[in-house]
């Protein structure tokens, strides 16, 4: 089975980012004179992804000629929150326009080149709800790390430390839409905090770790290295 849609989280201040990109969304910032969010969109399509749901918030009016120009018409759809929903809230608002049972959602901010297809295959064989994407790090304090079990269930979430090795959450997700949008949930949530850290003890979510190329532009060091990499 494949999955062809995809929310893509684009609606962030980007405060801290502020510094090197004063006047956009931080999706919208410039790497290589091109938006960092087209990066993004490139490699969602190389993976089969068809069909884009922008969740947007912030300086929405930056990403709409930009768009416009980029994908088909018929291609993908803007949810514009009104007041910030949090993750959590964002998502589910923007799963509410999605047509397949199965969704990837992703932060904007970020790529991480994984194969699509295999993290979907995984997410389907074991009928979860969420599957989350980890990228395997050494010598890292700036993420917080997950734990696995033996089965790849996820066993824990832990605070932000400095680790010798461990995983971290990519940002990529395969939601099954129905079990998320059947969740008794505050309309503003946080999905890390109050879906993923609260529950993953209740439903079935798991992580696979895929050691695939990884940039999250979220600090100006990083949006530098973006410069050179991408």
């Amino acid at each position: 089975m494949r999955v062809t849609e995809a929310i893509i989280l684009a609606g962030g201040l980007g405060t801290r980012l502020r510094s090197a990109v004063p006047d956009l969304p931080k999706c919208m910032a410039p790497v290589q004179g091109r938006p960092f969010i087209a990066f993004v969109i490139d490699h969602l399509r190389q993976q089969g992804i068809s069909q884009f749901i922008f969740s947007l918030g912030y300086r929405s009016e930056a990403f709409t000629d930009f768009l416009a120009g980029y994908l088909p018409e018929n291609s993908y759809r803007l949810v514009i929150e009104t007041e910030p929903l949090g993750t959590g809230g964002a998502i589910r608002y923007a799963c509410g326009f999605a047509k397949e049972e199965q969704v990837m959602a992703l932060n904007g901010d970020s790529i991480f080149k994984i194969s699509i297809q295999e993290q979907i295959d995984f997410h389907l064989d074991r009928n979860a709800d969420c599957t989350l994407a980890l990228k395997p790090m050494r010598h890292f304090d700036r993420y917080g790390s997950v734990l696995l079990n033996p089965d790849n269930r996820i066993a824990s979430f832990e605070e932000k430390r400095f680790i010798e090795s461990g995983f971290i959450n990519g940002g990529v997700y395969v939601l099954n839409r129905s079990s998320f949008l059947a969740e008794s949930l505050p309309e503003k949530f946080s999905f890390e905090t109050d879906y993923l850290q609260a529950l993953h003890g209740q439903r079935n979510m798991y992580g696979l770790p895929q050691d695939a190329y990884f940039i999250d532009i979220g600090i100006p060091e990083d949006y530098e290295r973006a410069q050179l990499e991408l």
